[in-house]
């Protein structure tokens, strides 16, 4: 059983089914069976914080994933924590709507929480032909 639930502490407006899917597409996708992720959306100082003490970067960040279980677990666990605050701005410097910037972070860390990595070109190459797949598989545009 999939089961995929939203943190919203600062009670932005959000399309809660839409992302739910997204999660649940690259989840599925990707062949888990069973998973219990937290989407949570946060303000800047909330992931300028979280980034600051995991990853020693001194700014707000758009995604940042938390595995809780280990590779290969019969269960997936985890948290993907995405910048609010930075997807409204980069939406509006992209010219599209934030929904779809947050789908593209929903998308994006679920693919962390499934092993995929950004830290080289190959990598980050990869990922983003799964961003696609997914994004057209959600019938959004390709934005990645």
């Amino acid at each position: 059983m999939l089961r995929i639930s939203i943190a919203n502490p600062y009670e932005y407006p959000l399309e809660f089914q839409q992302l739910k899917d997204a999660a649940r597409l690259v989840l599925e996708g990707e062949g888990v069976k069973a998973c219990k992720v937290t989407l949570a959306f946060v303000d800047n100082a909330h992931i300028h914080r979280l980034n600051k003490q995991f990853l020693d970067h001194d700014e707000p960040t758009d995604v940042l994933t938390f595995p809780y279980s280990d590779a290969g677990a019969k269960t997936l666990e985890g948290e993907v924590v995405i910048g609010y605050e930075v997807a409204k701005e980069y939406a509006a410097d992209r010219g599209h709507d934030a929904a779809l910037e947050l789908a593209l972070y929903v998308i994006h860390g679920c693919l962390h929480l499934c092993g995929y990595t950004d830290t080289d070109a190959r990598g980050e190459r990869e990922m983003r032909a799964k961003e696609r797949e997914y994004l057209k598989k959600l019938n959004l545009p390709d934005i990645a």
